[in-house]
């Protein structure tokens, strides 16, 4: 569990890793993102839009972990999404050089969810909102 605490710190801090050809802000600036991030409705049984996340896009090569990125109704960027796999949170447990898509954070969720189409074990998520807690509005419906 100690390396699990490890991980989320380094995610809370936005260490940037190289691995966008542009740089990580660069491909989710635009909406919708440059590949290789995908539409997630298009890839599993999901909303194109959920309520308190947003309109999500992933590069399929990252999962489970992600990052997920997710926009508002405007196509605003809002937050990047990490969901670690519950049954992974384990002393060997390592997720190393997970990309910031984003260098603005505002704050950090993290919370557990029981699995969803995509992601469907029990899973804890990791959420780096680039908007202030008051802007989340903006994904609630």
């Amino acid at each position: 569990m100690t390396r699990f605490f490890a991980t989320v710190a380094a995610l809370s801090m936005v260490a940037i890793t190289p691995a966008f050809a542009h740089g990580p802000e660069e491909a989710v600036a635009t909406y919708p993102p440059e590949a290789p991030y995908q539409k997630v409705s298009d890839l599993v049984a999901l909303p194109d839009f959920l309520p308190g996340m947003g309109e999500l896009y992933v590069n399929p090569e990252t999962l489970p972990a992600g990052p997920f990125v997710a926009y508002d109704h405007d196509g605003q960027l809002v937050s990047s999404t990490y969901m670690i796999p519950t049954a992974a949170m384990n002393p060997e447990m390592s997720f190393d050089n997970l990309a910031v898509p984003t260098v603005l954070v505002d704050h950090t969720d993290i919370y557990y969810n029981a699995g969803h189409p995509g992601v469907e074990e029990p899973h804890i998520h990791i959420v780096l909102w680039a908007v202030s807690p008051e802007d989340e509005a903006r994904v609630a419906e």
